[in-house]
C-alpha cells in the first residue's frame, strides 16, 4: 500500500500499486491533463511508471524546466520517425537535447536540402496531430543489437554495443517506429505542439574526423507555440545585433585568416576598450587592488606544478627556445603566485589583492570560434585574492557587491547565480574540496542570494561560483566568476607567517567580473544593439554642416568639446544633410549637432539624438553641460 508523499508535504495513500499517471489524476483532471512525466524519489520517470512502495514524488509538466526538456527529447525522436518514414534507406544515430532545442544526426546517401526540411517538418505536424501513443520496453542489451541490425541500423546497433552486457536496453516507440533513448518520454505525440526545424548541418560520426560525415538537423521545440514564437523573435532580434555585422558598420574591429581567433582593433574599437579598462582599473583601485603584469610566455614546468599541463594541456600554445619548452599563459594565476612569492608575507598582509588585464591564449578549435564571443586570444579582467580561511566569507562578499556594481554600471541588472562543485578530473584530497565547497556555499548564504547548484563544473582546482547576466533579449550571458583554490598556492609554494610564527599556505581566490574583455564588448554591442551608453561611445557627437558655408563654424564647435574631454567629430563632407545623418546613425553616434546658417550666426547648434529625437537648438555650453550629466551618471538608454 504505497503512501505518496507529494511536494507541498501531503500524502496520498493507495491499497494498489499505482501508476504516475493514476496519482495526477486523482489529484485533478487538469494535472492529468498536464503531466508530462515525474519525479519519483528525485529520479525522472515516464507517467507510466509503476509505484508499489512509499515514495516522494512531484509531477513535471510543460512549466517545469525538466518538461520542457522532455519535450525536446520527445520531438528529437519524431524528427527522427518523420525521416524514417520520408527517407526509408536513412539510417538514425544520435538525438540530443541541447541548448533551446535539439538535433538529430542522420546518414544519408545524399545531403537533404531546404526543401527536405520543409516536408520533414510537415510530416512531423501530422505525426504529432495524431496523438500517437509513446510507450517504453526494456530490451536485453544482445536483443537490442540484434534487433537493429534487423531494421538495418548499424549506428544504433554499434551505440548499443558499447553498453555493459549485463544491463537492459530502454527503447521508446511509437507508431512503428522505436528509438533507444534513457527516457522519460511524452505519455503521446499531442504534447508535441510547438516546434521547428532550423537547419542542417555536417557532423562527423561520434565527433571523430577519422569517421564519416553525417547529417545533422537541428530543431527548436516549446511548451506552446506563443513560448516557440517568442524564440524566433528572440532570434531576429540577435541576427539584427549581431555584433560581428555591427562591428563592421561601426568600425569597431575586424577578423582574417592570418590571426585566426584573434581580434584586430580599430581606433574607434579600441576606445570602447579604453574606456571599460579605465572605468575597470579605477574602481579595481578604489577596492583595495594592486595592478600586476605577469609574462606572456613560462617555462612548461612551472605549468607542471601548477597543474595546468596535467589537465589543460590540449588548449595551450607551446613554444620552445634553447632546448627548453615554454607555453604561452592561458591564464594568469601561476604568474600571480610568483609574485606573491617574492618576499616574506605575514598574516598582516592579507588579504593581498593583485588584479591583471592579462593578455592569454587558448588553443580553441577553429570550428567553435565565433566572433568576439570565442577567441583564441583574449584578455581577462583578471584577479587574485591572497587571503586566510577566516577572511574567505568577507573577501567573497566583498566580491560580490563589486561585481554587482560593475554589472549595474554597464547596465544588467538581471542576474543569475550558480555554484559549481568538484569535477570528474581534479587536483587535491577530498577534504579539500569539502572545505571548498562549504565555504562558496556559506558565502552564497550569508548575502542571502538564490542560486542552483551545478555538481561538476567546478574548475579542476577548485568549486566556483559563476555569475551569468541577462542581456535585452533575453539571452543569459556567463561572465563572472569566483573560485577557491586550496591547492595551486600549495603546489607553487605559497606561504605566510601566521600571528603563532608558523608557515601556513594561503588561500586562492581566482576572480573576474567581465571575464574576458573582447567576449564582454561583444556582449555590450549586442546588448545595446549597438548604441552604446554615451560614457562608453567611441563617438559621443559628430558636428555636421549644411554647406560649406559653416565648415570653419563645424570645425570650431568640434575643438570646443574636444577640449573639454568629449569625444567628439565634425563632418565636413559636401554631401547632403541627409545622408551624414544616416551615415553617423549607423554608426549610433549618441548627437549629431546640425549647424547650418541660423546656427553659425547665434552660435548654437541644433541637436538630434540617435534615435531620431528632434532635442532642439542648444548653445554649446548647453550641450555640453548636457553631455556631461549623461556621462557623470553612466545613464543607461
Amino acid at each position: 500500500m504505497p503512501v505518496i508523499t507529494l511536494p507541498d508535504g501531503a500524502e496520498k495513500s493507495f491499497g494498489h500499486p499505482v501508476t504516475v499517471l493514476q496519482v495526477a489524476e486523482s489529484i485533478g483532471a487538469g494535472l492529468a491533463k498536464a503531466a508530462l512525466a515525474g519525479r519519483v524519489d528525485g529520479h525522472e520517470v515516464d507517467l507510466s511508471h509503476e509505484i508499489t512502495s512509499d515514495v516522494a514524488l512531484s509531477i513535471i509538466t510543460a512549466k517545469d524546466p525538466e518538461g520542457l526538456e522532455v519535450i525536446r527529447h520527445s520531438t528529437a525522436h519524431l524528427l527522427a520517425q518523420a525521416v524514417k518514414l520520408l527517407f526509408p534507406s536513412a539510417q538514425v544515430t544520435i538525438g540530443p537535447v541541447v541548448e533551446d532545442g535539439f538535433y538529430y544526426d542522420f546518414a544519408y546517401e545524399r545531403p537533404f536540402t531546404p526543401d527536405d526540411l520543409a516536408r520533414i517538418e510537415q510530416k512531423m505536424t501530422e505525426l504529432a496531430t495524431a496523438a500517437q501513443p509513446v510507450s517504453r520496453r526494456l530490451m536485453p542489451r544482445d536483443d537490442a543489437v540484434r534487433y537493429f541490425q534487423q531494421l538495418g541500423e548499424h549506428y544504433k546497433a554499434e551505440i548499443i554495443q558499447s553498453i555493459p552486457a549485463n544491463e537492459d536496453i530502454s527503447l521508446y516507440s511509437q507508431g512503428e517506429f522505436t528509438d533507444l533513448c534513457r527516457g522519460p518520454h511524452v505519455p503521446n505525440t499531442a504534447h508535441l505542439r510547438a516546434f521547428k526545424l532550423m537547419k542542417i548541418a555536417g557532423a562527423y560520426w561520434r565527433g571523430d574526423a577519422k569517421n564519416e560525415m553525417l547529417q545533422r538537423i537541428y530543431g527548436t521545440a516549446w511548451a506552446d507555440p506563443k513560448a516557440l514564437a517568442a524564440y524566433l523573435h528572440r532570434l531576429e532580434e540577435a541576427e539584427k545585433r549581431d555584433h560581428r555585422r555591427l562591428g563592421r558598420e561601426m568600425d569597431l574591429f575586424h577578423f582574417q585568416e592570418e590571426a585566426p581567433g584573434m581580434v584586430f582593433w580599430h581606433p574607434r574599437g579600441w576606445i570602447v576598450w579604453q574606456q571599460i579598462e579605465r572605468y575597470m582599473r579605477d574602481l579595481l583601485a578604489r577596492k583595495g587592488y594592486h595592478e600586476v603584469r605577469c609574462p606572456l610566455i613560462l617555462d612548461a614546468n612551472l605549468w607542471r606544478k601548477s597543474g595546468h599541463w596535467e589537465n589543460f594541456h590540449e588548449n595551450m600554445f607551446t613554444t620552445e627556445s634553447e632546448s627548453r619548452e615554454y607555453a604561452v599563459k592561458p591564464m594568469n594565476c601561476p604568474g600571480h603566485v610568483q609574485i606573491y612569492n617574492q618576499g616574506i608575507k605575514s598574516y598582516r598582509d592579507l588579504p593581498l589583492r593583485l588584479a591583471e588585464f592579462g593578455s592569454c591564449h587558448r588553443n580553441e578549435p577553429s570550428g567553435a570560434l565565433h566572433g568576439l564571443m570565442r577567441v583564441r586570444a583574449f584578455t581577462q579582467d583578471d584577479g587574485h585574492i591572497f587571503c586566510m580561511e577566516e577572511q574567505i566569507q568577507d573577501e567573497v562578499s566583498a566580491f560580490i557587491d563589486l561585481l554587482q556594481e560593475v554589472y549595474q554600471d554597464f547596465g544588467f541588472t538581471d542576474l543569475q547565480i550558480k555554484l559549481s562543485t568538484r569535477p570528474a578530473k581534479r587536483v587535491g584530497s577530498e577534504a579539500t574540496w569539502d572545505k571548498s565547497e562549504a565555504a562558496l556555499t556559506e558565502a552564497l548564504n550569508s548575502k542571502g542570494l538564490a542560486w542552483d547548484l551545478q555538481p561538476g563544473e567546478g574548475a579542476f582546482y577548485g568549486p566556483k561560483i559563476e555569475f551569468s547576466l541577462r542581456d535585452s533579449i533575453g539571452r543569459v550571458w556567463q561572465c563572472g566568476t569566483i573560485q577557491l583554490d586550496f591547492s595551486m598556492p600549495d603546489r607553487l609554494g605559497a606561504e605566510f607567517v601566521a600571528d603563532d610564527n608558523s608557515r601556513r599556505v594561503p588561500v586562492m581566490l581566482h576572480r573576474a567580473i567581465l571575464g574576458s574583455m573582447e567576449r564582454f564588448i561583444g556582449i555590450l554591442i549586442e546588448h545595446f544593439s549597438g548604441s552604446l551608453p554615451v560614457w562608453l561611445a567611441p563617438c559621443q557627437a559628430v558636428v555636421a554642416n549644411i554647406s560649406e558655408r559653416q565648415a570653419a563654424y563645424a570645425s570650431e564647435v568640434a575643438e570646443i568639446l574636444q577640449n573639454q574631454g568629449f569625444r567628439a567629430d565634425s563632418d565636413l563632407r559636401n554631401e547632403k544633410i541627409g545622408l551624414k545623418i544616416r551615415d553617423h546613425t549607423l554608426k549610433r553616434t549618441p548627437y549629431l549637432l546640425v549647424v547650418g546658417d541660423r546656427e553659425v550666426e547665434l552660435r548654437t547648434v541644433a541637436v538630434r539624438s540617435r534615435r531620431g529625437e528632434d532635442l532642439g537648438v542648444l548653445s554649446v555650453d548647453e550641450f555640453a553641460l548636457l553631455l556631461n550629466k549623461e556621462i557623470a551618471a553612466r545613464t543607461i538608454n
